[in-house]
């Protein structure tokens, strides 16, 4: 496997990961809000820390969806 597919499949499943921790943030999936905020944080910025998103991109992120958690 070459390693450039073998980095893009890992991307991919980080990326997933993410999408996941949003969605289940949105549609309500998780009991608590607060700590699926928490999780959602956590999957960001380890898809930053990995060079998979920008920083600044996880940081846009995790506010958005602090706000619509502090709006409501």
């Amino acid at each position: 496997m070459k390693t450039a597919e073998r980095d893009r499949l890992k991307n991919r499943k980080t990326k997933a990961n993410l999408r996941g921790a949003i969605k289940d943030f949105k549609t309500g999936k998780a009991k608590d809000k607060p700590a699926a905020l928490k999780a959602v944080a956590s999957v960001a910025d380890v898809a930053a820390r990995k060079h998979v998103i920008h920083k600044r991109k996880a940081a846009r992120i995790k506010s958005r969806l602090a706000k619509s958690l502090n709006t409501k």
